[in-house]
């Protein structure tokens, strides 16, 4: 289970170093008056450190590594 865990972080870790963030479009009506509707998308991003995915990468590989050596 251990080991599961430690591969899981590692691969989510690559994937923060390698993508530091991402957008998601949400549409919002700024008129509606019978039929002349008029929406507004809104760009959200969403960022994070490539810190956190070198912090999450380096706890993998602990996880696996101790796991090999029966510390665990």
């Amino acid at each position: 289970m251990q080991k599961t865990i430690g591969i899981i972080l590692i691969a989510l870790g690559l994937l923060m170093i390698a993508y530091t963030g991402f957008n998601y479009v949400t549409t919002e009506k700024v008129v509606d008056l019978g039929p002349i509707k008029i929406n507004q998308e809104k760009k959200h991003p969403v960022q994070w450190s490539p810190i956190v995915g070198v912090v999450l990468l380096l706890g993998g590989v602990v996880m696996v590594a101790s796991n090999k050596k029966g510390l665990v």
